[in-house]
């Protein structure tokens, strides 16, 4: 099983620099471009972003300042799909082929279910979406299958004996404003 590579800084999509900052949608390709090529020539290949980020913007901006710019092999691209965006499963799977659509990368190393919560997990669950990443995966369409975690260890660790199927947990986690009722 083929994980990052030897550096371990990842590229955040979410807070982009924007030409207008009361618009979130209106981000600075150009200034991102620069970054992005800093990024990969000190070495570093893990790029992520989600559905939502930059006013559902973030995933054209990788197209446009990552993929189109680099081969596909040389980066590592992540994105989410958020309990929030979908109430069928056909909407799941259109967020998912858009999100396909919009990097034009042609699969994501890694696809998490995004921000995964107590209030969440239910409709996680509803839509079968754990299985459903396992499909995309046999595909050939993700090659990591993980989720993005907000909530008690007491949970985590329930989701994670409920479901060892998945390869690895994003965790949000700030050293500096941390304060652990744990």
């Amino acid at each position: 099983m083929e994980f990052l590579p030897e550096k371990k800084f990842g590229f955040g999509l979410m807070r982009l620099p924007r030409r207008n900052p009361d618009d979130a949608a209106d981000v600075d390709v150009e200034q991102v471009k620069q970054m992005v090529d800093l990024f990969m020539e000190k070495g570093f290949t893990y790029f992520d972003t989600a559905w939502m980020y930059n006013g559902f913007n973030s995933e054209n901006v990788a197209k446009e300042a990552l993929v189109d710019r680099y081969p596909r092999e040389s980066f590592t691209l992540a994105t989410k799909l958020h309990s929030g965006f979908f109430n069928t499963l056909e909407e799941r799977d259109k967020v998912f082929n858009e999100q396909l659509r919009k990097t034009g990368a042609g699969y994501f190393d890694y696809y998490l279910l995004h921000g995964i919560e107590e209030s969440m997990i239910g409709k996680y669950e509803e839509f079968d979406c754990f299985n459903w990443l396992l499909e995309k995966k046999a595909q050939g369409l993700v090659k990591h299958v993980g989720f993005s975690f907000h909530d008690t260890p007491e949970l985590l660790d329930e989701i994670l004996t409920k479901h060892p199927e998945m390869e690895f947990v994003q965790l949000q986690i700030n050293y500096l404003d941390w304060e652990s009722k744990w």
